[in-house]
């Protein structure tokens, strides 16, 4: 069974920053496309940016470009976001994701969840 974790939410003030782990366990991960979400509760999920198997192609929202960086390390089953500048807008709960491809996950279509981890960004 695939699991995806997420860890390294917490409580941080604005212009700080911020480091999400996920770790995949159980299944395929050096060859899907890995990516991260954020949800803020009654609001749809969000794309925040996806990275592909290789590593050499990343996409980011608008909303986080410049401020969040994803990377992935195949030998140890790990994606990682760095959060940099955080902005209290940027306060919801971020999920890991697993597809086949960057495309399909900016558009919704995800194979795998995790469960998510709270960031919240004080004023």
């Amino acid at each position: 069974q695939v699991q995806l974790v997420e860890s390294g939410g917490g409580l941080v003030q604005a212009g700080g920053s911020l480091r999400l782990s996920c770790v995949v366990s159980g299944g395929p991960f050096s060859t899907y496309a890995m990516g991260w979400f954020r949800q803020v509760l009654g609001i749809e999920r969000e794309f925040i940016g996806a990275i592909a198997w290789s590593g050499g192609s990343i996409r980011y929202a608008d909303s986080v470009k410049g401020r969040f960086t994803i990377s992935r390390d195949n030998a140890k089953n790990t994606m990682t976001l760095q959060m940099n500048s955080l902005k209290p807008e940027d306060t919801a709960l971020y999920y890991c994701a697993s597809s086949r491809s960057m495309t399909t996950m900016a558009a919704g279509a995800v194979d795998y969840w995790g469960k998510g981890t709270l960031v919240t960004v004080s004023s």
